[in-house]
């Protein structure tokens, strides 16, 4: 993988306690901690998010540049904030449409610089007023499928008659028309992880078991530029080199939790089966159920004897960390990352995530919520602030005479980092939603262009039928 995607019951009330003073932020007389972290999360993308483009931070409140991945997760988001009365349905409306405007306008083209895009693709990153290329910035294939993903919620959430709505629905449309899929498919069948005008198709395609389900789902499903539906036989074909059952019950494996996530935010895998899957007997909501429930297990074995793991302390994905060094800690090397793909036995540093288990809550909200809660009471206002948990914690990290990238030490928790992600907030709202409610699935089943890619994709039963 390449840039920064390399680098995301019973009522849960029952089950954590009430949110403490500590945090220092006003809030509702008493709410449960899963409620109030997911109001929180929404605020993010609705404080930070310039209302005028729709552009969304890649994180706050370092200056930032803006992110097409997490502009589709705030898209979705206003959703849950309309649905929980945190906005108004015009406040909703209003947001969206300047978003989707800004994106069907935005200049494209293969030039190297003052472009958002191309062949319907946008860029990773984008400067956040300018709202053009970043730097040197790939044109993401990935960031593009989860930015549709807030496109098509948008599409079938705003369902009324009223002229807005219908102009939002049209926008959806004729931004999900313009990607042409086929066209960055260097090595067929599958697409390749991006484009620099410089260097033309990136090397490496997605072509393993990861996050980019959802990306062809929609390649599948475009009514423009599809891609054959013998793709994705080829496509899991490759996946089997990825089972195992280290840490817990046979799945499908990927280190950082993100993978397991990000297609599920917008895609209801529950009952629904391709061949593939099936000949596991189980489902792919079932796989991220196994993937999360070995998160916890090997934070119980701590192979590497990392501070704080066990039960009540897990989560490990791509996050930020506090810099690229090594330190001796109690006789022994550590060596610390900054921004990485983190997971069970992969540059594990003891840098934890709550998006990790936040985003993995409608998995398993039986040992998801009652750890936050622990994980909430022993760290406290060190770790939760303004939007909810920060990014990233490392216990293990107490004392260091090297500069720290991000973030800083805390007496009594260690190292901190001092931003949160907006690829990291979304999970975190989206998927507290989808275990209460179910109310983003529910939405994006009514969708007809998600329907014709699970089912294109050979996808059957459940609510398919």
């Amino acid at each position: 993988m390449i840039d920064r995607r390399f680098f995301l019951a019973a009522s849960t009330a029952a089950l954590v306690g009430a949110c403490t003073a500590r945090t220092g932020v006003t809030s509702r007389a008493q709410p449960d901690l899963i409620s109030d972290v997911q109001e929180r999360a929404f605020r993010f993308f609705w404080d930070t998010t310039d209302a005028a483009t729709g552009l969304a931070p890649d994180r706050w409140p370092s200056p930032s540049f803006a992110s097409i991945a997490a502009v589709g997760f705030a898209l979705t988001a206003y959703g849950v904030g309309e649905k929980h009365g945190w906005i108004t349905r015009e406040q909703h409306r209003a947001r969206t449409l300047a978003t989707l405007e800004f994106f069907a306008k935005a200049p494209s083209g293969p030039a190297a610089n003052g472009t958002s895009g191309y062949k319907g693709f946008f860029y990773h990153f984008l400067d956040a007023k300018a709202g053009t290329r970043f730097g040197r910035t790939e044109l993401s294939t990935i960031d593009t499928s989860l930015l549709l993903g807030g496109v098509l919620f948008a599409q079938s959430w705003f369902d009324r008659a009223d002229p807005q709505e219908a102009r939002i629905r049209d926008l959806a449309e004729q931004l999900y028309r313009a990607v042409e899929w086929d066209w960055i498919v260097p090595r067929p069948p599958f697409v390749s992880m991006g484009w620099h005008p410089e260097s033309g198709f990136i090397r490496s395609d997605w072509d393993s078991y990861n996050e980019g389900m959802i990306l062809y789902v929609l390649a599948l499903a475009s009514p423009t530029h599809p891609l054959p539906p013998a793709t994705w036989p080829a496509l899991t074909q490759k996946f089997e080199k990825s089972w195992g059952n280290r840490w817990g019950q046979p799945h499908l494996q990927f280190a950082p939790m993100f993978g397991h996530q990000y297609s599920h935010v917008w895609v209801d895998f529950r009952g629904i089966r391709d061949p593939y899957i099936a000949s596991k007997g189980i489902d792919y909501f079932e796989n991220s159920r196994r993937a999360t429930y070995a998160q916890r297990a090997y934070a119980n074995e701590n192979p590497g004897g990392k501070v704080g793991y066990g039960d009540d302390c897990w989560g490990l994905t791509a996050c930020d960390g506090p810099g690229d060094f090594t330190v001796t800690i109690d006789g022994k090397q550590r060596e610390f990352f900054s921004y990485s793909a983190r997971g069970p036995g992969d540059r594990d540093d003891g840098t934890l995530a709550p998006t990790a288990a936040l985003g993995s809550i409608a998995f398993a909200p039986e040992i998801v919520a009652p750890m936050m809660a622990k994980m909430h009471a022993r760290y406290g206002a060190g770790i939760y602030d303004k939007y909810g948990f920060l990014d990233s914690f490392n216990p293990t990290l107490t004392r260091t005479d090297r500069p720290l990238q991000h973030g800083r030490i805390v007496p009594g928790v260690g190292w901190v980092d001092g931003d949160y992600l907006g690829i990291d907030q979304g999970p975190i709202v989206l998927m507290i939603e989808n275990q209460r409610s179910g109310m983003i699935w529910e939405v994006m089943r009514r969708n007809p262009h998600i329907r014709r890619g699970l089912e294109r994709a050979g996808f059957t039963g459940g609510w398919l039928a």
